[in-house]
C-alpha cells in the first residue's frame, strides 16, 4: 500500500521505518526536501500548489498526519479522493484546547478547570473563577511548553495577556501532581483497541527528557481508569490510528491534560520495548491490517530525548542495552535531534544506564 504523510519529520520518519518491513510504500508532503523523512519516500514539496497537493493525494492509497497542528483545510481536500486516517474530526477536536475540554467534559473525564479567555476583561473575570495560580495558554499551536504563560498574582495579568500576543486562549486552573503520566492506544478501522502501560514522563523548559516504562508503582486500576479514558475518547471520535494523552496524577486521581491524534514523543521506548512500536501500530492500524501485541520485551524501558546538541555520542552507543535514533537534524537550540532507547530486565541497570548518559538529561 501507498502511504502519504502530512508532514516529514522526525515522527514520519520512524513511521516509513516501521512500514517498509511490512510492504508498504512512503511519500510525505515536506516544506523542503531537507527534512528528516526526505530520503525515506517520495518527496512533494507543499508550496500552496493545488497541483502539488493534488499530485500528493493520487500518489496515496490512504493519507495520515504526523502533527496536531496539520491544516484541516488540507485533510478535507485530500479527503475527498483519498481516506485520511486519522479523520478531521480527530485533528479538529486536538488542535484547540478549548474544543478538547469540551469533549472531555462531555465525557465525564475529569480535567483541571478552564475558561475561554479572548480579552484581558475577559482574563480578569475568568481569574476571578478558576484562582491563582493558573496557566494562561494559546488555544490552539502551542507545543512543548510555548504558548504558555503561569500566572502567579494578579498584577501579572497585563504581562500574561501581552504574552498571548492577543490570540484566542484558555485559562487553565494550576494541578498540584505528583507526576506526569502519558497513555498511548491504538484503535483499528473495525474498532479494535490495543494499549501500551502508562509512562511517566520529565519535562524540562517544557520538553520532554526522560520516560519511564512502564511508570512505577501503578496499580491495575489507575491503569485501568486510564484506559477507560481512552477508550471513551477513541470511540466517541471513531478514531483510528494511534492516540495519546498526557494526564496528572494528583491527590485526587488522574486528570487529563492534553491529547495527541498521533505517534507521541513519549512512546518512542515501543521501538525496542514493546513487541509491536506504536509506529507499527499506526501503520496496521490504517491500512486495516491486525493491531500487533502491544505487551514489552524487557521488564523496564527508558527514552531520553536528545536535545540542541548531539552530545557524547560514542558514551552513548557504548552504553548497556542502549539503542541510539538520530533523526538528520542540524544542532539548535530546544531542537530535538534523537532519542536513546534503554531496554532492562533490572531497574537497577536501567537506572545505572540513565546515569551513564546524564549529559543529556538537564
Amino acid at each position: 500500500m501507498k502511504i502519504g504523510v502530512l508532514g516529514s519529520g522526525q515522527l514520519g520518519r520512524m513511521l516509513a521505518l516501521s512500514a517498509y518491513p511490512l510492504g508498504h510504500q512512503m511519500r510525505f508532503l515536506a516544506l523542503s526536501e531537507d527534512e528528516p523523512s526526505s530520503l525515506l519516500g517520495k518527496t512533494f514539496i507543499h508550496n500552496n500548489n493545488p497541483e502539488i497537493l493534488k499530485n500528493f493525494a493520487d500518489s496515496s492509497d490512504i493519507v495520515t498526519y504526523e502533527s496536531e497542528n496539520t491544516d484541516v483545510t488540507i485533510v478535507n481536500k485530500i479527503n475527498q479522493n483519498t481516506k485520511v486516517y486519522p479523520s478531521d474530526k480527530s485533528l479538529y477536536i486536538s488542535q484547540h484546547r478549548g474544543r478538547e475540554k469540551a469533549l472531555l467534559d462531555k465525557l465525564k473525564i475529569p480535567c483541571a478547570p478552564y475558561q475561554m479567555v479572548n480579552s484581558l476583561d475577559d482574563l480578569k473575570r475568568a481569574i476571578k473563577s478558576i484562582g491563582i495560580p493558573s496557566i494562561l495558554k494559546t488555544a490552539t499551536d502551542g507545543y512543548d511548553g510555548k504558548g504558555q504563560f503561569l500566572i502567579k498574582s494578579e498584577i501579572q495579568l497585563y504581562e500574561a495577556w501581552e504574552n498571548m500576543s492577543g490570540v484566542e486562549s484558555i485559562l487553565e486552573g494550576f494541578i498540584n501532581f505528583k507526576r506526569e503520566l502519558s497513555l498511548i492506544a491504538v484503535r483499528g478501522i473495525d474498532g479494535s483497541l490495543a494499549y501500551y502501560p502508562l509512562v511517566e514522563n520529565s519535562h524540562h523548559e517544557g520538553i520532554l527528557r526522560l520516560t519511564i516504562a512502564p511508570a512505577q508503582n501503578i496499580s491495575e486500576s489507575l491503569q485501568k481508569r486510564a484506559e477507560g479514558y481512552m477508550s471513551s475518547l477513541l470511540n466517541e471520535i471513531k478514531h483510528v490510528g494511534v492516540l495519546t494523552i498526557e494526564l496528572f496524577e494528583s491527590d485526587s486521581g488522574l486528570l487529563v491534560n492534553e491529547i495527541a491524534p498521533r505517534v507521541h514523543n513519549s512512546g518512542h521506548w515501543t521501538i525496542e520495548g514493546a513487541q509491536t512500536s506504536q509506529f507499527e501500530n499506526h501503520i496496521r492500524a490504517i491500512t486495516e491490517s491486525p493491531l500487533g501485541q502491544t505487551t514489552s520485551t524487557k521488564k523496564f524501558s527508558a527514552m531520553i530525548n536528545i536535545i540542541g546538541v548531539h552530545g557524547p555520542i560514542q558514551k552513548a552507543l557504548k552504553t548497556k542495552s542502549a539503542h541510539l535514533h538520530l533523526y538528520d537534524k542540524e544542532e539548535r537550540t530546544g531542537r530535538k535531534l534523537g532519542h536513546i532507547t534503554i531496554t532492562s530486565n533490572s531497574i537497577d541497570d536501567l537506572n545505572q544506564s540513565i546515569d551513564n548518559l546524564k549529559e543529556y538529561l538537564p
